[in-house]
């Protein structure tokens, strides 16, 4: 029984590093083709929404707008790529800038640098909610295992 109170802990553990680890990856990327100097004019090819609803007691819908761009980078290669969150003004057929950074495998985004600060905000603020979480399920583990060990608590 006592598994339990150390298993599900590191399990949470396991998905919330997950989860930092791909915000900190997506914030780099992001990061590194703004700061690649090199831009481009991308067409959008299609729009699309996806809707995530959670049901309960409070049930709620979120709803992500996805664009697709395409652009030719530098070398003539046609890049293509989806990107999430963008300007609900932004339509099929529209020009948009692009940063990109050159390479074997090119990091593109339509998002406009001056977003720099908001991206970063969010970043962190989404990282230090993922740290506290972390930080409670140590808490956890150390309060039980005192408390299990401790021959002075009473047990069952």
């Amino acid at each position: 029984m006592d598994v339990f109170f150390y298993l599900i802990p590191v399990v949470m553990m396991t998905f919330i590093g997950f989860m930092a680890y791909r915000v900190l990856s997506r914030w780099l990327r992001v990061r590194s083709a703004w700061n690649s100097g090199l831009t481009a004019e991308a067409r959008c090819l299609k729009t699309f929404t996806t809707v995530h609803r959670s049901t309960g007691e409070h049930s709620s819908v979120r709803t992500t707008i996805h664009h697709v761009y395409e652009f030719t980078a530098r070398d003539g290669r046609a890049v293509r790529f989806e990107e999430e969150d963008g300007p609900m003004t932004t339509v099929e057929g529209d020009f948009v800038t692009v940063y990109y950074t050159d390479g074997p495998k090119v990091v593109a985004t339509a998002h406009a640098p001056g977003e720099r600060v908001k991206q970063a905000a969010a970043g962190l603020g989404l990282l230090a909610f993922l740290g506290v979480a972390f930080a409670f399920c140590v808490f956890f583990m150390v309060t039980y295992h005192q408390f299990s060990t401790d021959p002075s608590f009473p047990t069952p």
